[in-house]
């Protein structure tokens, strides 16, 4: 079997009386798409919260792209895109004004933020977007943008929380095409759903949580 890219080792998370999340264990494997399927409150946000640092583990232990999240937490989040289930771009900048700036966050030059900014709107046919303001975006366009904006630092694994909710069947199965030319890409993406359809038309392998 492959060396994982992420391990995660009986994991809990308990908020005073409320255990959100109890005990998972899994493996997520290199240029996979690995689904975390169930029923909102099933505690799959929770899970992404703490593999992206977002969230600190009551107890148990996870390492992502080969750094501990509870030890390494800065190393984790250089190496990791992250795609909220609601799409949290500045709406006082424009679209590429937001991948310029996330670039900057990471420490990318103004040169080389703009080249990759450049091409992946044009790989997310959203270039004539390109100075539009946030809130002129569909949801899918906005959904996009996400994705651009965690892919900008070229991160080994890339998390999407929800991605599709709230999204109509046309803008939802656009962003099924993306995720699919992301994965042929070779990219290790992560994602929870509760669509059961679309975990069975993305997922490579999937963990399910009740």
């Amino acid at each position: 079997m492959p060396t994982p890219t992420i391990t995660v080792k009986n994991l809990f998370k308990k908020y005073e009386t409320v255990e959100a999340v109890k005990g998972i264990s899994f493996d997520v494997y290199e240029k996979e798409i690995f689904g975390l399927l169930g029923p909102n409150g099933a505690g799959k946000t929770t899970t992404i919260g703490i593999l992206t640092t977002r969230v600190r583990a009551t107890s148990g232990d996870a390492i992502v792209a080969g750094a501990n999240v509870r030890t390494e937490d800065v190393a984790v989040r250089r190496r990791i895109g992250v795609v909220p289930q609601r799409p949290n771009p500045d709406r006082g900048l424009n679209v590429i004004e937001n991948l310029l700036f996330h670039g900057a966050y990471f420490g990318l030059s103004r040169g080389l933020a703009e080249q990759r900014a450049t091409a992946l709107l044009d790989q997310f046919d959203i270039t004539d977007k390109a100075y539009a303001k946030v809130d002129d975006l569909s949801g899918g366009q906005q959904q996009r943008l996400m994705i651009a904006r965690a892919l900008l630092h070229e991160p080994n694994v890339i998390f999407l929380d929800e991605p599709t909710v709230g999204l109509d069947p046309q803008a939802r199965h656009a962003l099924w095409d993306l995720l699919r030319q992301l994965h042929a890409d070779g990219r290790t993406i992560v994602m929870t759903t509760h669509y059961m359809e679309e975990a069975d038309e993305l997922c490579d392998r999937l963990a399910i949580i009740d």
